[in-house]
């Protein structure tokens, strides 16, 4: 028998890896990733942004959506830096923020793409039911201290709230503390205890029978209680929901925000409008945040 050449062999190799490297019969190969967006900001709206992320993904293989929380004003100045593609923020940009943006020729973009009741919480084994903005701006200012001036027991109310990053915290400043008076400068009072995330907010509250808190109504768990607040003693007291944000009864209820920097195009743009669209705007509604697309 002859000796089988060396070429013939070198040939069959060749082929097989080939082969190895091909998709099988029937299949495609997968698709290469050609787009990126980096998504930051507001803690209120990370899971949120997280399960659009998710879903988009499922859907658009080709897309690679990135994020991250760490409060409103961190996903901004990361937009203002350049190190993201979109920011979350529970609060509107402010003026010196925008004066900054275009200092560095960036023209901020706002898109409100939910909106949000902001729930104050309290333990269950609490007695307390309802409180007026009053009482609350109250409360967090340090001129009510005990449970019993409010309905209560005899017991020392323990103030929560989120760090000042937050934009959730900087709404509740202007809108409760203040009461929504541009020249109102009341502040928390100094033995506030300020939590980085709302989950830190919701642990306390569980295993603290003296605390109030506030968080985003898509974040309260069932074990927790809602307090039904009114926007003045002689109004209606509201729990919130979604229908009392819609109908403008809760008075604590604030739009949600994305913002890029200047005019979207491309993947960024194909994003943004799938959020606004049914099927984005339905896991708002799912995640208990109140969706802001006509006809939800």
């Amino acid at each position: 028998m002859k000796p089988f050449p060396a070429i013939y062999a070198l040939l069959i190799l060749l082929a097989l890896a080939a082969g190895a490297c091909s998709p099988a019969n029937g299949a495609q190969a997968a698709p290469e990733t050609s787009a990126y967006i980096e998504n930051k900001g507001s803690d209120t709206i990370v899971n949120l942004a997280l399960a659009w992320a998710e879903r988009y993904q499922a859907d658009h293989p080709e897309y690679r959506i990135s994020v991250t929380g760490g409060g409103s004003g961190t996903g901004i100045a990361a937009l203002l830096n350049g190190t993201v593609d979109v920011a979350n923020a529970s609060r509107q940009i402010k003026s010196e923020e925008i004066e900054q943006a275009r200092s560095v020729g960036i023209e901020p973009v706002e898109f409100v793409i939910a909106r949000d009741a902001i729930a104050i919480i309290v333990h269950p084994d609490n007695p307390v039911d309802q409180l007026t903005l009053q009482q609350l701006s109250d409360i967090y200012s340090g001129k009510i201290t005990n449970w019993s001036e409010v309905g209560g027991e005899d017991r020392p109310i323990v103030k929560l709230s989120r760090e000042t990053n937050s934009g959730t915290h900087v709404y509740f400043l202007e809108n409760v503390l203040r009461l929504g008076d541009s020249e109102n400068k009341t502040l928390f009072s100094m033995d506030t205890l300020l939590l980085p995330s709302s989950e830190g907010i919701i642990n306390e509250v569980r295993q603290n029978p003296n605390a109030i808190g506030y968080d985003g109504l898509g974040y309260v768990p069932p074990d927790l209680k809602t307090i039904a607040v009114a926007a003045a003693p002689d109004a209606a007291y509201v729990q919130p929901g979604i229908a009392t944000v819609n109908d403008g009864t809760y008075p604590i209820a604030r739009d949600l925000y994305m913002y890029t920097a200047g005019e979207p195009d491309g993947a960024v743009k194909t994003y943004l409008d799938w959020i606004m669209g049914p099927e984005a705007q339905q896991i708002v509604a799912e995640l208990g945040f109140v969706p802001v697309s006509t006809g939800q």
